[in-house]
């Protein structure tokens, strides 16, 4: 039975792609060509292509630590865990790639800390607190401060049920706490009460009554004080009162004693004329004219002395006036 030929293939009607095989190799080749320019851009902005220097921290323990986690300064990367091994000590050594660029934050006084967060991964820290220190050299070992939160839990628990034992026993009925809330309350309704603060403070209904008492007559002596002085403010410094009356007669007697004075200058006048007349009378009135001179000084002493009371009445009298009369000088 001869053999029959494959029926040949319905025309698909698309018209055939020329250089097939080339385009899609360059296709490939595009798209290897950027994954390869991802990758090594992403090993660029890792810093991969950076130089760096070797650090070295001890640790007792590498729970938490990673191959590739980051070190980080004030929350920046500045160097990578790059290889995690044990010593022959027992302690563990974290090889760690420092950037050069950023190294220049490490000194020789830095810290660094291992924390563990409850939730979340490790993280690796430096802090330098001294920045005039000398920089940290490559290749240096230092060692590293746990600080572990979950480690601090049990100490809360214990910490949490001391606090609420101690609020138990402090909401208690018998607890002193409720005792002092009674006492409290039992002031205030005191302090509601009728007597008010004093019943508070005396705790005795007599001793209240008895202040209440010297209250209210401290209050009429106080009312009697006040009308006292407005009687005695009006009968002294009203315009009928004492004090103008005071003050007018001191002026009426000042202005007596001033003309007092007038007529006494006047006196002394003529009895100069007269002394002079009789010094040219003759030499037998000497006498007289001697007792005459004596007799003037007296009343010329007296009226001094007057002027001078005069004067310190003026002065210390206590109504006296604002403007004073001028004074009379003797000659």
């Amino acid at each position: 039975m001869p053999e029959s030929s494959p029926a040949p293939l319905p025309p698909t009607g698309l018209p055939p792609v020329a250089h097939l095989r080339t385009k899609a190799t360059a296709l490939l080749l595009l798209t290897a060509a950027l994954i390869l320019g991802s990758a090594l851009y992403l090993m660029y902005a890792r810093g991969m292509f950076e130089a760096t220097q070797p650090l070295v921290l001890l640790a007792d323990d590498s729970e938490g630590v990673s191959v590739g986690m980051d070190m980080t300064f004030s929350g920046f990367p500045i160097g990578r865990v790059r290889r995690i091994e044990l010593a022959p000590s027992g302690d563990v050594r974290i090889l760690v790639d420092v950037v050069q660029s950023e190294a220049r934050w490490l000194r020789s006084s830095s810290v660094f800390t291992l924390v563990r967060g409850v939730v979340g991964p490790a993280t690796i820290k430096a802090y330098s607190g001294v920045r005039d220190d000398p920089p940290l050299p490559a290749g240096a070992e230092r060692p590293v401060l746990r600080g572990d939160a979950s480690a601090q839990i049990p100490e809360l628990m214990l910490t949490a049920h001391a606090l609420l034992r101690n609020l138990r026993d402090l909401s208690a009925a018998d607890a002193p706490l409720a005792q002092t809330l009674a006492n409290a309350q039992q002031l205030s309704t005191r302090l509601q009460g009728p007597q008010g603060a004093l019943g508070v403070l005396l705790g005795n209904t007599e001793d209240v009554r008895q202040v209440s008492q010297l209250l209210a007559r401290s209050q009429q002596l106080v009312a009697r004080l006040e009308s006292m002085a407005r009687q005695t403010e009006r009968q002294v410094l009203a315009p009928e009162g004492l004090l103008p009356q005071v003050q007018a007669s001191v002026t009426q007697v000042s202005a007596q004693i001033s003309g007092l004075l007038q007529d006494t200058r006047r006196s002394l006048q003529k009895l100069d004329a007269v002394l002079a007349q009789a010094e040219t009378v003759s030499t037998n009135a000497a006498t007289a004219s001697t007792d005459l001179v004596t007799l003037r000084a007296e009343v010329e002493s007296n009226l001094r002395q007057m002027e001078a009371l005069m004067q310190t009445l003026q002065r210390q009298w206590p109504f006296a006036r604002q403007a004073r009369e001028p004074e009379l000088a003797l000659p």
